[in-house]
């Protein structure tokens, strides 16, 4: 089961479900089951986020993160690891693989403009703001 660690964690840890251990590359991805299934209830969101003491001892991540689990959705959350370190990783049954994080949703209804609000960054794209 999912669980927070400690009193103060805002992410629930996802367990690895494998059946036999993962090797993994560098370079290498691959999907991970963790064994569950999830009833999220309407006007929230679970996002699935990586571990930070794997990515940085390892070099192992999550590719499409934050991946974003609808309240709607009722399969089991699998996670695509990826091994960006320069050594082979093992992934075994009830390792800790990731993170899970609970959000409320705000929904928007779009409203179609001619011009936009002003504002003093205008346009102003990536970089814009300076270092």
């Amino acid at each position: 089961m999912p669980a927070y660690l400690t009193p103060g964690a805002a992410g629930l840890d996802l367990y690895a479900a494998v059946t036999e251990d993962v090797s993994l590359g560098p370079g290498e991805r691959c999907l991970i089951p963790t064994g569950i299934q999830v009833a999220i209830p309407p006007g929230y969101e679970a996002q699935i986020r990586p571990r930070s003491g794997l990515a940085l001892k390892y070099g192992i991540t999550l590719l499409n993160t934050p991946g974003t689990i609808d309240s709607d959705y009722r399969g089991e959350i699998q996670v695509i690891v990826i091994n960006l370190g320069g050594k082979e990783f093992c992934i075994r049954r009830g390792d800790r693989i990731a993170q899970m994080v609970i959000n409320q949703v705000a929904r928007v209804r779009w409203q179609p403009v001619i011009a936009l609000p002003a504002t003093k960054r205008g346009d102003g794209g990536f970089g814009h703001t300076g270092r």
